[in-house]
């Protein structure tokens, strides 16, 4: 049997029109800072995005318990750390880190409480929580489908944890899972056709060349392909949804499949996608989907919780944890698909969320660090290991961040418009032929698929009940 090269085109991610961009050198604090100049304490530092996530990392640290969050003020390009109680010495060393401290009412552990109270009481379907350290409080929102009783009681619930604990806001949308993304996979199933998106390429524990895609796209179909009618090319090998995350470790069938780690884009350009790296509130992400194209947003909560119906139970919930909440659009054909930086860091895959590409809405994504620490798998060639280890990735991301800011402005601008306005979106909405072909027709199909999509998340039930194109 010939072994099978699979074309970049599909064994790569497409990610919108970003030239491979290079690195730049890290912000590190003034080593030839005076004790004195120490003493006084530190201006607040001036950082990129990615890098604000290992200055965070650093803070939280040094605050203990009194840390309660932060967030990057793109304005200013600084990092804000919320501080609740807790000593001026270590707020003091926060500020000298480089850090803008500010002081919050409610701590970490009061608003982790309150998220508990949120899922015993208020695990509606439609529902998500997460923490906005802007607000230093806990955003529930609720979906087009919580109304009468289910939005009684949960405004009920948000009103019992107390004033200043939380605020509560309606979605236009729905939430629902979202298959398809950077490069479309396919899978037949019994009922029709899965559609579903290639994440990222990694190396498997095993040495075998994998990819990432999303959980519910694992737990729906075994088997995937590169095009809708040809053979399978990859087997599931792990699935986790519903539950502690939406991610699926799917490796290729040939052992000699190149499966290089960079980013696809229309145009014959490509990123390499080196690190993984952690998401940090405020942060300008960008997302691609084989259905929408390029689109950009920022993160918005980090730990949400989403409370998808369960498609094989009419009344059951598929409840998914320690997701990346962002503003960034979707629709049905985008999961699974990649969540990144313009400096090539890998950051989420698409899980789901309400809205579309034209009214705008909210999308959730699997942290790409949590999946590759709980497959197992390597992200980027040759000595991929380093990217596995979440804090040194932000790192190298952060590296190539000034090039990903100052580069962003192109991209980005053309991803604010939903029409599909510029380059880089209409080369990712149209790049492949088969992409954007089905892109309409599995939108058309999701339309139960989708709602399926939700059950996508538990699998089989949607696909089953549905004759046409599936997308998730």
């Amino acid at each position: 049997m010939s072994h099978k090269r699979i074309p970049k085109r599909k064994a790569a991610i497409a990610v919108g029109g970003v030239a491979a961009l290079g690195a730049a050198a890290l912000l590190l604090p003034n080593a030839n800072a005076s004790q004195d100049e120490e003493a006084a304490g530190a201006a607040p530092r001036t950082l990129r995005a990615n890098d604000a996530s290992d200055l965070a990392a650093q803070v939280r640290g040094l605050l203990g318990d009194a840390f309660a969050g932060s967030y990057y003020d793109s304005g200013s390009r600084q990092l804000v750390v919320n501080v609740a109680g807790g000593d001026e010495n270590a707020t003091l060393r926060a500020e000298q880190a480089g850090a803008v401290v500010r002081r919050v009412d409610n701590s970490t552990a009061e608003l982790q409480s309150a998220a508990r109270t949120l899922r015993t009481e208020a695990t509606i379907p439609g529902t998500s929580w997460a923490v906005d350290p802007r607000t230093n409080r806990i955003l529930v929102t609720a979906d087009s489908t919580v109304t009468g009783a289910r939005w009684d009681r949960l405004e009920s619930t948000v009103q019992g944890l107390g004033s200043g604990m939380a605020t509560i806001k309606k979605s236009a949308g729905t939430f629902k899972t979202f298959v398809a993304g950077g490069d479309a996979v396919f899978s037949q199933v019994q009922g029709g056709t899965v559609r579903c998106s290639l994440g990222f390429n990694v190396t498997a524990s095993d040495g075998s060349p994998a990819f990432l895609t999303a959980g519910h796209c694992g737990v729906a179909a075994e088997n995937w392909s590169d095009s809708e009618t040809g053979q399978p090319i990859a087997t599931v090998d792990q699935a986790t949804f519903p539950g502690e995350g939406d991610f699926s470790l799917v490796t290729y069938d040939d052992a000699t499949t190149q499966a290089p780690s960079e980013v696809n884009v229309s145009g014959g350009q490509s990123v390499q996608i080196a690190q993984a790296a952690e998401a940090t509130v405020g942060q300008a992400v960008l997302r691609m989907g084989s259905t929408t194209g390029l689109h950009d947003g920022t993160v918005t909560g980090l730990d949400a919780t989403v409370n998808f119906q369960s498609e094989t139970d009419p009344s059951g919930v598929d409840t998914v944890t320690g997701l990346i909440q962002t503003d960034v659009c979707a629709e049905p054909g985008d999961s699974g698909g990649p969540l990144f930086t313009q400096d090539g860091s890998a950051l989420g895959l698409t899980s789901g969320g309400s809205g579309d590409c034209t009214s705008g809405g909210e999308t959730f994504f699997q942290p790409v660090t949590t999946a590759l620490q709980a497959t197992g798998a390597t992200l980027g060639a040759g000595g991929a290991g380093d990217q596995n280890g979440g804090g040194d990735q932000a790192g190298g991301g952060d590296q190539a961040g000034g090039d990903g800011v100052g580069g962003a402005a192109d991209p980005s601008a053309s991803a604010q418009d939903p029409s599909g306005a510029g380059g880089p979106m209409d080369g990712g909405q149209s790049g492949t032929g088969d992409q954007s072909g089905n892109g309409t027709g599995d939108q058309s199909g999701a339309g139960t698929g989708d709602q399926s999509g939700t059950g996508d998340q538990t699998g089989t039930g949607a696909h089953a009940g549905a004759s046409r194109s599936r997308t998730h």
